[in-house]
């Protein structure tokens, strides 16, 4: 397994949200993969509509893919795969969604990461959203990979 390097970021209002999302959308590229984890209300939505909007030049509808499962948002840079895992009751279902297209040919974008388990790959950045002490907080975690992306994403959020 990959070591994994940490951070946490505060997110006080919804523009530190944008700004890091905005931030991420300009050092990822196709075969990325960003797993977003953490409780019902605690930010994985809005970040990814902030995400996919910065890509798409803020101009792109994001809407929630909690029924569909997955959003497909052909931008200029790469195709986006917005995927909303809560409703999986295995991993295995996400084959079902083109998970592995979305890993090789994309960018993916997956709230309720956890629940892929095992076939999250170690190279995946896994941003956590809590609250503590009633602020909002995102921890990141990355593989090496990320290193120099993920200190220039937090200089820059």
């Amino acid at each position: 397994m990959a070591r994994r390097r940490q951070a946490t970021v505060a997110l006080p209002t919804l523009v530190a949200t944008a700004a890091l999302a905005k931030a991420l959308a300009r050092c990822v590229r196709p075969g990325d993969i960003i797993g977003l984890s953490g409780p019902l209300g605690s930010g994985k939505t809005t970040f990814a509509r902030f995400f996919v909007s910065a890509r798409g030049g803020e101009r792109e509808e994001v809407p929630s893919p909690t029924f569909s499962l997955v959003q497909l948002y052909e931008l200029p840079g790469g195709t986006i795969w917005h995927f909303d895992l809560f409703r999986l009751s295995r991993p295995e279902e996400a084959y079902e969604l083109g998970i592995e297209d979305a890993f090789d040919e994309g960018i993916s974008v997956i709230e309720w990461s956890e629940r892929l388990g095992r076939l999250l790959p170690d190279t995946a950045l896994v941003l956590t959203f809590e609250h503590i002490s009633g602020a909002r907080h995102v921890h990141l975690a990355a593989d090496d990979a990320w290193s120099s992306r993920l200190s220039a994403l937090i200089a820059n959020a």
